[in-house]
């Protein structure tokens, strides 16, 4: 496998909007890269809360996952141009970017280093060959304290890996769950 580089980004991976790595003066940074492209969050949050409407305590449970867990925040709506992230919790949040993988290509997500630096990480499961959409992303505060993420700004990078050979499956051939997602998704079992 190899990396692909900015130009064969530009060339090969669908991503829409799509846009340079320039200087966004007090901005978190986003844009094709040297070696990848730098998404970004949009403006729809669920931010996880311990609160059970029914009483009790909430369980996270991959096979029972609701929207109760959740508290629905869009920056748009607010008028902010952030969300708040309380003490050791997580929100999922969508990229303003849709991908879409080429058969012979995998991409890796990594989070930024602005927000590592301050304790916040961001989970994504690769994208397989053949994935579409917009992607479900996790940010996670591990610190004690309330964090901001800033909406329409960068949040994780995106690291193509270009194979030596195409895939035999592709995720669109398995026709997985999460194909052609169109915005903030919620985790499934089939």
């Amino acid at each position: 496998m190899t990396v692909l580089c900015d130009s064969q980004i530009r060339e090969l991976v669908g991503i829409e909007p799509f846009e340079d790595n320039v200087k966004r003066p007090g901005r978190v940074s986003f844009g094709v890269s040297s070696y990848g492209y730098d998404v970004r969050v949009g403006t729809h949050f669920k931010v996880f809360t311990n609160v059970d409407p029914a009483g009790g305590q909430t369980v996270v449970d991959p096979k029972n996952f609701t929207d109760r867990m959740f508290v629905t925040i869009d920056t748009r709506e607010t008028g902010a141009d952030h969300v708040i992230i309380p003490p050791n919790s997580f929100a999922l949040a969508e990229t303003v970017e849709s991908i879409d993988v080429p058969r012979d290509v995998l991409a890796i997500c990594v989070g930024k280093s602005t927000y590592a630096r301050c304790g916040i990480i961001v989970n994504v499961t690769p994208l397989e060959p053949e994935w579409r959409g917009r992607v479900t992303i996790e940010i996670s505060n591990t610190t004690p304290l309330p964090a901001k993420i800033y909406a329409n700004e960068g949040i994780a990078q995106m690291v193509f890996l270009k194979a030596n050979r195409v895939c035999a499956t592709s995720y669109a051939d398995k026709q997985g769950k999460y194909q052609d997602q169109a915005g903030l998704t919620l985790p499934m079992v089939d």
